[in-house]
């Protein structure tokens, strides 16, 4: 007898991975030991246990004062949350919460997928156990409601607690996620502000190449040629990449949603920040807005990341990758891709470009 379809509340259905598939994925995706899943229509990919939390992302209950980050990985996701954290809660430099992890001022609404099923040993619940002792240290209510919320679990088994720290997380909140609007309630943007952010795909390529070699949670260990390859066929852990972008620049006339390129901060910061000023109603001056550009410039982030990151990267990171090719804010440049592709590959990522691109509008910038 056939296996019945499970259905998400988003209408999208589970199609499992195939055994020879993800043999062939865990041979190069180290850490993807736990299967993978697509969810169909789309083709989206994600840890098999993101079934499980699905209906809690979908109906999560959105605030008119949150502002959401959405992007597909490494076009410039944790630079945005920081600049949108800092117009919303440190404009004047004064706030002592600034120097909390990112993670737990911004929380990664569904990070839980990539850490469900934590023990003792893995290296996700550490992380996650400094996020919480943040939360408790900084905001002692919110710590509170967490505890009641995580003691209250049995009702809801599944829903993770990188999305009770959202819930419980005070206003105004800003929350990140790399999940496609199809997999969200249409909620989402008739209630909060939400900030897409694109970035060139050969950049983000070579910046995602970089990050599933550092984590040992994703622990890349194939060819860059093959990366690539795995890019452009929408093998990656939360393609496909076009689809993604698609359902945003179709919907970048709403209100609630602003559309920005990342090309465009790295070339003029002022500009694209009195854009979001405007955009999430912030009412800063020109000063304020110049301490934000200050606060969340690439070497000021980096600085501060290399601090975040110490008490982490003997679990969390390949120390080699790290020695050899940078940390997790490594380089936040346009064009870096130019030293990593062959000609062969250009044309590749070129041909696929223009497919997709069709008769979209956008164009992306590929240097600066």
């Amino acid at each position: 007898m056939p296996q019945r379809k499970m259905i998400l509340a988003s209408g999208h259905h589970v199609v499992p991975m195939d055994e020879e598939e993800l043999q062939k994925r865990v041979a190069d995706h180290t850490g993807e030991v736990n299967g993978m899943i697509r969810l169909e229509p789309g083709g989206w990919l994600y840890p098999k246990s993101f079934p499980k939390l699905a209906d809690h992302l979908y109906h999560f209950k959105w605030k008119p004062s949150d502002v959401v980050v959405m992007t597909w990985p490494k076009c410039g996701t944790t630079w945005t949350q920081e600049i949108i954290w800092t117009m919303r809660n440190n404009p004047n430099l004064d706030n002592p919460h600034a120097n909390v992890k990112l993670i737990t001022r911004v929380p990664f609404l569904d990070l839980d997928m990539n850490q469900y099923g934590l023990t003792f040993e893995q290296p996700g619940l550490r992380i996650l156990l400094d996020e919480l002792v943040d939360l408790w240290k900084s905001w002692p209510s919110a710590g509170l409601r967490f505890l009641k919320v995580a003691k209250n679990k049995i009702r809801h088994p599944h829903k993770g607690p990188h999305i009770l720290i959202t819930e419980v997380l005070p206003e105004p909140r800003t929350i990140k996620t790399h999940l496609p609007f199809s997999l969200f309630s249409p909620e989402l943007l008739n209630t909060a502000k939400v900030v897409f952010v694109a970035r060139n795909p050969k950049d983000v390529i070579v910046s995602f190449h970089h990050h599933m070699r550092l984590f040992k949670g994703h622990g890349y260990k194939g060819s860059f040629e093959d990366y690539v390859k795995y890019f452009v066929d929408d093998n990656l852990l939360y393609g496909p990449y076009w689809l993604m972008l698609k359902e945003a620049w179709e919907k970048r006339s709403h209100p609630n949603l602003h559309f920005i390129f990342y090309e465009d901060l790295k070339a003029d910061i002022m500009k694209e920040l009195n854009k979001l000023n405007d955009f999430i109603g912030a009412n800063l001056n020109d000063t304020q807005l110049k301490n934000v550009a200050e606060w969340t410039s690439f070497s000021a982030m980096k600085k501060r990341n290399i601090e975040e990151s110490k008490n982490i990267e003997d679990i969390a990171y390949n120390k080699d990758v790290m020695k050899n090719d940078g940390g997790f804010v490594r380089k936040g440049k346009t064009g870096d891709w130019k030293e990593k592709f062959t000609p062969e590959l250009e044309t590749l990522v070129d041909e696929w470009t223009k497919t997709h691109l069709g008769d979209l509008g956008l164009e992306f910038k590929y240097s600066l």
